[in-house]
């Protein structure tokens, strides 16, 4: 076993009743001898001196507490507890301690803290008799009250004993009456005396005992006594802050009493048990549990009685959404609401339903849209909190609420538009408010949480799912990416704090708020791509959205560098053609091969990421996007030689290349002939259909019709296109030479323009592989020379076709289609 496990505190109890730390030590179990039986050691940790030796007692009580807490007494006024480092530890010795006592260990408490025989004697006496005889409740008896009520915490029968004493007496009242005497003879020594009794007697744990101090004539009283801490040099003023800093308000007159008392004493044990008395250690938690479980059920009683009053609500919404309410009213009407809700949280799941069904009814929704879009920042604090609780409580009721709402609403003020404007006009420099809205947004799009349901009247089944993203991506999705467009344009840099592309698309303005805001923005659209599988694809390619994306790439900060890399990193994750198609005709590598070749020899969590995006297309094997990166950047790769990824890329590369050589080969040369010319045009009709079927149903697109393919451009349909290109090629290859990096590799220019969104190779990209002989071209590969048509490009090297995997079930099948090239022959 590791010594992380075995690692202990051991902890003695002092006589003012305090923990006292002994060391920090490793406990093991050890067998001594036959009349020792087993033990308990601890060796320090520093020194490996014995700071305990315990044997187990088969009649000791040992207490299990926490999970990780072990406590007994070895005397009368020894107690002792070990705390362990790790659960595991803990359950293995008490294991221990279990079986020498013939215990079961799911057990807490191995024995009763008095042995049978006691126990008999004192079930066999009378019920009175049974009872601790308290002292006379006199001044000067007060130091012998305090030390019996100390005495008797450590033992639980002892506990109940003083507690029912003290409750048949009417013992609580007398001593808050020799509070009031001591104060007014300014007895210093019999207040401290009283702070112990008051401060033992809440640590007795027992609710009829609560009743009484926590009434109204008692509670200001037992305040007082708890102003009195003997390690205090100067009394608190506990009092004076409830009864004059502290201000009952009263939102709308509360014209039931016994509710006004309930919310007076729930606020005055809340601060008794949140401030006046100290912090619990470990081993007393278990001493106010009552104390918790009183305020607990205190507020179930308020929000019962606040929701059965249909009156006051309705008054309280009335209020406000009237426009003539002042703002200052309008503020404690939300902070009410605020409260409410939390104090709802103390609810059964059932009564917790209908809370919020009644709130909804009332018409919770609408008024949260008005207060939402305020300008007053605690106010729309508060509402932000009520409105996270909705979402917890029912994603389905919001967006049900917000689908009708957009039947009789302008999109601008659609709740869950106000909500995304919230989150992008945050002005908290750390964006606390965003990241809030952030997480509801995710919650109320993700379709883990949407339901199916059934049209009664027409018998068909709706899914929440298709509707409400429907109705997510018309009307709400334009206005979350706004500020991620508007920051990445393609127009003129303006001076101040922007980042430059190499083309001129900026960053603009690139400071951290914004940066904050686009990251922010980016999470919830990668959550899109894993979730959302058809609308997402829609508008990344209606919008040429991943192109966008990859110009924060040359963000200054990294962070947000690594949130549009993310964003690419899901696309790619998907193995979906529709977006390896879409990211190769934008030649949408090149901005993450310029951020990795920009960051040079840096390790850092940058450089790791977008090795990590190559490794996952290299180890997938995804032929498609391997070719892409292989023939268009394997030059600029194959410097870097300290990971093997590019190099693997380049083996899977040929390999498959190999791959289809063979198997064409093994195909009659006139089928040969006719494959090759239908691949390129074939792929392009697929695509040029798709996208007009979007067109159809999105309407408009922003992305450029599509451009013909590479393949296309190479292989012309006459001759005098062929040498028209050919010039237009050997122009642009003296103008777009490539840049050498930092690492040795070639640098790219990143096109932005519509065109290139949609093209197989934009001309930068057509110069590259003009420049550059195909990376599978060698004087080895006469065999593939001879089964492709190829073109000699301007230093006379041969370029081949690539060959998609998606072909491979056309093998057998003869092209009639009546597209056809001519054949221009090597």
């Amino acid at each position: 076993m590791s010594d992380t496990r075995r690692r202990v505190k051991v902890y003695t109890l002092n006589e003012d009743r305090q923990w006292d730390d002994r060391g920090t030590g490793h406990v093991s179990s050890t067998y001594v001898d036959r009349l020792k039986g087993m033990s308990l050691l601890v060796r320090a940790e520093a020194d490996g001196s014995l700071l305990l030796e315990s044997k187990i007692n088969p009649n000791t009580a040992y207490q299990k507490q926490q999970d990780t807490l072990i406590v007994w007494s070895e005397a009368e006024n020894y107690d002792l507890a070990l705390s362990f480092q790790e659960k595991a530890g803990c359950d293995e010795i008490w294991e221990k301690i279990c079986q020498v006592q013939g215990k079961d260990p799911s057990v807490e408490v191995t024995q009763d803290p008095i042995d049978e025989s006691e126990e008999e004697r004192f079930e066999e006496m009378p019920e009175t008799s049974s009872l601790i005889d308290l002292p006379d409740c006199e001044l000067g008896k007060l130091e012998e009250i305090a030390d019996l009520v100390t005495s008797v915490l450590s033992s639980p029968i002892r506990r109940e004993k003083l507690a029912l004493a003290l409750e048949n007496e009417g013992y609580i009242k007398k001593l808050l009456q020799l509070f009031q005497t001591c104060e007014n003879l300014d007895n210093t020594e019999g207040l401290h005396h009283l702070y112990e009794i008051i401060r033992g007697i809440l640590f007795l744990n027992k609710a009829t005992l609560f009743e009484v101090m926590f009434s109204d004539e008692c509670i200001m009283d037992v305040v007082g006594c708890l102003e009195y801490d003997p390690a205090l040099a100067q009394p608190k003023r506990h009092r004076e802050f409830l009864t004059k800093t502290a201000k009952f308000k009263e939102v709308i007159p509360i014209t039931d009493s016994e509710l006004r008392q309930k919310i007076h004493q729930t606020y005055r044990v809340q601060y008794i048990q949140d401030v006046i008395l100290p912090t619990p250690s470990v081993f007393e938690d278990n001493f106010l549990s009552t104390l918790t479980s009183f305020i607990f059920f205190n507020k179930v009683e308020i929000v019962s009685m606040l929701q059965e009053d249909e009156k006051f609500l309705s008054e309280v919404f009335a209020q406000l959404t009237d426009e003539a309410t002042d703002d200052d009213k309008r503020r404690e009407l939300v902070n009410f609401f605020k409260e409410f809700c939390a104090f709802s949280q103390t609810l059964q799941p059932q009564n917790r339903d209908a809370f919020f069904k009644t709130l909804a009814n009332l018409g919770i929704l609408p008024a949260l849209e008005i207060v939402m879009g305020m300008d007053d920042l605690q106010v729309r604090a508060a509402a932000t909190d009520i409105f996270s609780y909705l979402v917890e409580f029912s994603p389905s009721m919001v967006r049900e609420f917000v689908m009708q709402e957009a039947q009789q609403s302008d999109d601008d003020i659609l709740l869950i538009n106000v909500v995304i404007e919230q989150m992008i006009c945050d002005t908290d420099p750390e964006l606390g408010g965003a990241v809030q809205l952030m997480g509801l947004l995710r919650t109320l799009i993700d379709p883990e949480n949407m339901l199916a349901t059934a049209n009664v009247r027409t018998c068909k089944w709706k899914t929440e799912k298709s509707e409400f993203l429907n109705f997510f991506y018309n009307h709400c999705m334009q206005v979350l990416t706004a500020p991620l467009l508007a920051n990445t344009s393609e127009d003129e840099p303006d001076k101040g704090d922007t980042a430059v592309t190499s083309k001129g698309s900026t960053i603009c303005p690139d400071n951290y708020q914004t940066a904050q805001l686009l990251a922010l923005i980016l999470e919830l659209l990668t959550f899109c791509v894993e979730h959302h599988t058809y609308h997402i694809k829609n508008y990344i390619m209606n919008k040429d959205l991943l192109r966008r994306v990859l110009i924060l790439m040359n963000s200054k900060h990294t962070f947000l560098a690594l949130c549009a890399l993310r964003f690419m990193r899901r696309i790619i994750g998907l193995k979906d053609e529709f977006y390896n198609r879409y990211i190769i005709k934008g030649n949408l590598f090149e901005p993450v091969i310029n951020a990795l070749l920009d960051n040079g020899t840096r390790y850092n969590l940058l450089n790791s990421a977008i090795i990590e995006l190559f490794e996952f297309i290299r180890v997938e094997d995804i032929k498609s996007l391997t070719a892409h990166i292989v023939e268009n950047f394997y030059k600029a790769l194959e410097p870097i030689e300290y990971v093997q990824t590019f190099k693997g890329l380049k083996t899977k590369y040929e390999q498959e290349k190999d791959r289809q050589s063979q198997k064409l080969n093994s195909v009659p040369s006139i089928l040969r002939s006719n494959r090759f010319r239908r691949d390129a045009r074939a792929l392009d009709e697929d695509e040029e259909l798709w996208f007009n079927e979007e067109e159809d149903e999105e309407g408009e697109a922003v992305v450029p019709p599509v451009e013909k393919s590479k393949a296309e451009d190479d292989f012309p349909d006459s001759y005098e296109k062929f040498m028209e290109t050919k010039k237009a090629k050997e122009s642009e290859d003296k103008e777009n030479l490539l840049k050498r990096t930092s690492v040795g590799g070639f640098k790219f220019t990143f096109s932005h323009s519509g065109s290139s969104a949609n093209g197989a190779n934009t001309a930068n990209s057509k110069s590259v592989a003009a420049q550059t002989p195909a990376a599978g071209s060698n004087g080895s590969s006469s065999k593939n020379i001879s089964l492709t048509t190829t073109v000699a490009s301007a230093k006379g090297s041969l370029i081949g076709l690539v060959d998609y995997p998606d072909d491979e079930e056309e093998e057998e099948e003869e092209d009639t289609s009546p597209r056809k090239r001519p054949r221009l022959g090597s």
